[in-house]
């Protein structure tokens, strides 16, 4: 059977799905293409899951904290399977939510492995997609437009290859029946920092070792000092500037030994399971793109600043194109290429405008440049930092960790990044990412209200202390 329809999207994640809709609303004909369920990994194995478990590691750290708020508690403790079956419960909430937007906007859904196919007595251009269904049917769908959304999953390191027994990645570590004694995790990116802080909030002896010389090595140098102290006074072990012997790998009696290497000297760690968390790459394999002239770079789709690939009807949006690999990151980028297909004026992608964040406890969040990459560009900086500590509502919050930090152009006085680690700054980088996308200069969002008591406050007087005018200190 062939279906013809204006826009298919491979692939129901985040990105997909929201496109789309996007694409619903303008009337288009559409059809969705989703091996697994809609979502993807977001919703099922990223995003929302592993945030449900960090909220209740959180709980359960303010519990164990109680007695400085004057609240004493006893004879808590951490009922795992409970709070995995709350992490299902809020997924499968979710998933029912997509599926009926679905609906609502009349958006046809094909489950099964979709492939594109060149040019056939079905379409005359690549981008027809051969769908093998999950009830083993075939159809083709023939799109004017097609939209790739794969996604993307875990890297694997070779020779410590996932086994869902000792050696685990997120996709694993998201399904774990019981929490272990202790857990060495390989990365000390994004997933592997919050993974570190669930855990160690959950009473697992944490161990994270990190190649580069700090953690989050694409984030702010101050920020990452900052975290790496607090997970220190916190007990997380924190071991950065190491190389991993894979080869000197085992297990016996179930607990794991693997060698690390820092200049000239070597270490041994021990731990009952491995987390490796070093990074994700693009499902690129085994959906057709062979067949047409879209081009791959480094193992990622390439695109233009409108989506487009190499062959102009088809696009490619999310962690299939690398970048940003952040689902509001696929959101825009999907909305983007709708946009433009629908004849819109788009305004080209800029990735150093999507915010950033990391949810550890504190969190991280930021936006633009940091300090370091402004100097790189070669700009003349200013620089205003504000910490936690001095505004009351932190403090009425229990958590005086962390800071603010603005850097401006000192020539132009455009904010060129924010970065902020702290109690929900990853509820804050909003105000600064649209002072980001306004072109806006420190002393203008200084002059916005920010009310008291709240942690807002904090921005607005790090704006201000780009130019020496802090208030608070």
């Amino acid at each position: 059977m062939t279906i013809t329809c204006d826009i298919a999207v491979l692939g129901g994640g985040t990105g997909g799905y929201v496109a789309a809709i996007r694409a619903a609303q303008l009337g288009k004909d559409v059809v969705i293409i989703e091996e697994d369920k809609l979502g993807g990994t977001c919703l099922h194995r990223g995003c929302i899951p592993s945030k449900s478990l960090l909220r209740s590691a959180e709980v359960y750290a303010d519990i164990k904290e109680s007695d400085s708020y004057g609240i004493e508690t006893s004879g808590a403790k951490v009922v795992f399977p409970k709070v995995q079956q709350r992490k299902t419960d809020i997924v499968e909430q979710l998933h029912q939510g997509v599926q009926y937007l679905m609906r609502k906007n009349k958006i046809r859904v094909l489950h099964g492995k979709g492939r594109v196919t060149g040019p056939s007595i079905f379409s005359p251009k690549s981008g027809a997609v051969a769908v093998e269904l999950s009830d083993g049917e075939m159809e083709t769908v023939v799109p004017a437009h097609l939209i790739i959304a794969t996604g993307s999953r875990p890297r694997i390191l070779p020779g410590l290859e996932p086994d869902g027994i000792h050696i685990l990645s997120s996709d694993e570590a998201l399904l774990m029946e019981q929490l272990p004694q202790s857990m060495i995790i390989i990365g000390g990116g994004a997933i592997g920092v919050e993974w570190a802080s669930m855990l160690n909030d959950f009473g697992v002896q944490v161990t994270i070792v990190e190649t580069a010389n700090q953690l989050l090595p694409l984030e702010d140098e101050d920020v990452s000092k900052e975290l790496t102290k607090i997970f220190t006074r916190r007990g997380i072990r924190v071991l950065t500037g190491r190389t991993v012997q894979v080869d000197t790998y085992q297990v016996n009696d179930g607990v794991i030994t693997l060698d690390i290497e820092h200049g000239d000297k070597t270490e041994r760690l021990t731990a009952e399971k491995l987390l490796v968390s070093i990074g994700r790459q693009a499902n690129i394999e085994n959906i057709g793109i062979e067949n047409t002239d879209v081009r791959t770079e480094k193992g990622f789709i390439a695109v233009n600043k409108f989506m487009q690939t190499g062959e102009a009807h088809i696009y490619a949006i999310g962690d299939v194109i690398g970048g940003v690999q952040l689902a509001h990151a696929a959101s825009h980028e999907g909305i983007a290429a709708v946009n433009h297909i629908h004849g819109e004026t788009v305004h080209p992608y800029e990735s150093q405008l999507i915010p950033r964040c990391v949810y550890t406890r504190p969190e991280v969040a930021s936006v633009g440049y940091t300090e370091k990459e402004s100097k790189e560009r070669g700009l003349d900086v200013k620089v205003g930092k504000f910490p936690f500590q001095a505004i009351g509502k932190s403090l009425v919050h229990g958590s005086k960790d962390g800071f603010v930090k603005v850097v401006a152009d000192r020539k132009t006085n455009d904010i060129l990044g924010v970065q902020m680690i702290g109690v929900h700054v990853t509820d804050l980088i909003s105000e600064a990412a649209l002072a980001q996308v306004l072109n806006a200069t420190p002393w203008e969002v200084s002059q916005t209200i920010h009310p008291h008591p709240t942690l807002s406050e904090v921005l607005g007087e790090a704006m201000l202390a780009v130019d020496g005018n802090a208030i608070g200190m």
